[in-house]
């Protein structure tokens, strides 16, 4: 799996929110300290909240708070919210429902269906909040 910026400036914003957990997060605040363009933050914070990952305050003193606790919302939930997919390669088997021709016959398919679970097993296994206590 190659996480793009979008994957890695999501986890960022998610982290930081996390930091501040009895308090609503202004955007700004994070391009600053995070070094995110304001713009992209728009665009990843909305994502987010479709997926119901954070909830957003309107008005004055607004900003956005997790949608659940840090111990919670995983590190796979932020990547497929913002990469769409957690899978390494492209291959028709390994998409939600999808099906391969090939499939019977393909001699790399165990492999990347491995890979896929590994991968799959380490990014959900790990929290928001596990990630705030690293810091």
């Amino acid at each position: 799996m190659l996480v793009t910026t979008k994957g890695r400036y999501a986890m960022r914003l998610m982290v930081y929110i996390a930091n501040f957990p009895d308090r609503k997060v202004a955007l700004r605040e994070v391009a600053e300290n995070e070094s995110i363009s304001l713009k992209y933050l728009e665009q990843l914070a909305h994502e987010m909240v479709r997926c119901e990952l954070l909830k957003s305050v309107r008005g004055h003193g607004g900003g956005y708070l997790l949608a659940r606790e840090a111990n919670e919302i995983n590190a796979g939930d932020v990547l497929r919210a913002a990469e769409g997919t957690t899978v390494p390669v492209a291959c028709a088997a390994l998409e939600d429902g999808g099906e391969c021709p090939r499939e019977q016959s393909c001699s790399t398919i165990a492999f990347w269906t491995g890979l896929d679970r590994v991968i799959e097993d380490y990014v959900d296994s790990v929290t928001l909040a596990d990630l705030v206590e690293e810091k």
